[in-house]
């Protein structure tokens, strides 16, 4: 099978957007950082899925993506919506069930979501929003508003049929969505390899709806953000869709309930070598960016924190009669009318 590396090389990225790549990552790891204190301090209820280590990917495409793109992702999706310029107070605010919740406390973790931004909602459904997404390209394919989803997924999604029947029709119609594969290596508990008879669960099986296997280092920005630019640019063009698999790694365990116990001795140790913002600071200090301007950037984004998570706390519980806000009183056809 022909196997194509996205655009590692080429033209310079420049300052400016890779400052912007730094600063992002960083207020994603902040940010995740910050839901795990304040669970420890009992004010997330609930279990929720953070992905640390992984910010380079949400950062890289949050920074390609035109305003009126769409984001799709899974209950791992904290990251992804902040990226889209989500409210941090508001996603902190949705962990704590508060009234400045982007949904108004009523979504929790795994139902993010902020259409104002383009981030079209978390799924807690594992591979519902790929059909989804290919939906909303179609929309924007009949409209000719080259506006392109994007739709994110973890590795266990590439055995679910919706990953399958969605590829298809995407490739069928030339649909403007670009997939993404977060390969971390592990499902909910159990390595991707032991179950999937190839070696890249996404990558391998591009072939078969006739689109290029592209696998990229997840945990490089750059690269993750040129092959987004390149993916997205084509699909805007009527090229049709793209099947990104990204290789990365979570640091910790699939939720807050899970220690992670069955990871290889030594694997995370490895990983955290290869640790996406560590890379990128390594990075920009090579390319000349002063130290004060690292730290500067470093700085802002924990202010920005830690002003979000003061006016999450100071936000009120939602009011009782909000429960029966944003529902269907029954299943008939009145509320499709």
């Amino acid at each position: 099978m022909k196997r194509k590396k996205a655009a590692a090389g080429g033209e310079d990225i420049g300052r400016e957007t890779r400052l912007e790549l730094y600063r992002l990552q960083l207020e994603l790891r902040y940010c995740e950082k910050r839901a795990y204190d304040l669970f420890l301090q009992n004010l997330v209820k609930g279990t929720s899925h953070l992905s640390l280590g992984q910010e380079a990917i949400a950062a890289a495409f949050g920074v390609a993506m035109r305003s009126d793109d769409w984001t799709f992702c899974t209950y791992r999706g904290h990251a992804h919506t902040l990226a889209r310029g989500a409210s941090m107070a508001g996603v902190l605010g949705e962990l704590m069930g508060r009234q400045c919740g982007l949904l108004g406390g009523k979504g929790g973790s795994m139902h993010l979501t902020d259409v104002s931004k383009g981030a079209m909602g978390s799924y807690a459904i594992i591979g519902a929003h790929l059909p989804v997404a290919a939906g909303a390209a179609w929309s924007a394919q009949y409209r000719g508003t080259e506006q392109v989803a994007v739709c994110f997924f973890g590795d266990g999604t590439t055995n679910i049929g919706a990953f399958h029947e969605a590829l298809n029709f995407a490739a069928v119609w030339k649909l403007p969505v670009v997939y993404v594969c977060e390969n971390n290596l592990y499902m909910e508990y159990t390595a991707i390899h032991t179950v999937t008879a190839v070696d890249h669960p996404a990558a391998d099986r591009a072939a078969a709806y006739g689109l290029e296997s592209v696998i990229v280092d997840g945990n490089d920005a750059d690269e993750v953000y040129r092959a987004a630019v390149q993916y997205m640019d084509r699909a805007r063009k009527g090229g049709g869709p793209a099947l990104i698999e990204a290789k990365t790694y979570r640091h910790s365990g699939h939720s807050r309930a899970d220690p992670a116990k069955y990871r290889p001795e030594g694997e995370l140790e490895k990983w955290l070598e290869h640790d996406p913002i560590k890379l990128y600071r390594e990075r920009l200090a090579k390319l000349g960016v002063a130290e004060a301007t690292l730290k500067d950037i470093e700085t802002d984004a924990m202010r920005k924190v830690d002003e979000a998570t003061a006016a999450a706390k100071a936000s009120p519980v939602p009011a009782l009669d909000g429960i029966e806000r944003n529902v269907w009183a029954d299943g008939g056809a009145a509320w499709r009318n």
